[in-house]
């Protein structure tokens, strides 16, 4: 008797996890993720990171750490490809 009742309540309980994960999974901006919209306030359409362009005639000034990391993406990237093609054979076969 108990393990019926247990059931029942097993069964009330996934279904109102299926019936939540699916309300969830169909959530989001109105007409699909790709569509176009109206951005919120404080944001600025066409600017990546919210970054005025620099006026014209003039280059964007890099960020302090932005040279760092080209550079260690560069020197990782080099030892990748000299490292990987200069790995000794291991496969057994001659």
């Amino acid at each position: 008797m108990q393990s019926a009742g247990l059931r029942g309540f097993a069964a009330r309980a996934v279904r109102g996890v299926q019936r939540q994960q699916q309300r969830r999974m169909g959530a989001g901006p109105p007409g699909g993720y790709f569509a176009e919209g109206v951005q919120g306030e404080g944001h600025v359409n066409g600017r990546l990171f919210n970054e005025t362009p620099p006026p014209p005639g003039q280059s964007r000034k890099w960020e302090d750490w932005e040279a760092p990391w080209y550079a260690t993406m560069a020197a990782v990237g080099a030892m990748l490809v000299f490292g990987l093609s200069a790995k000794p054979e291991t496969s057994g076969s001659e």
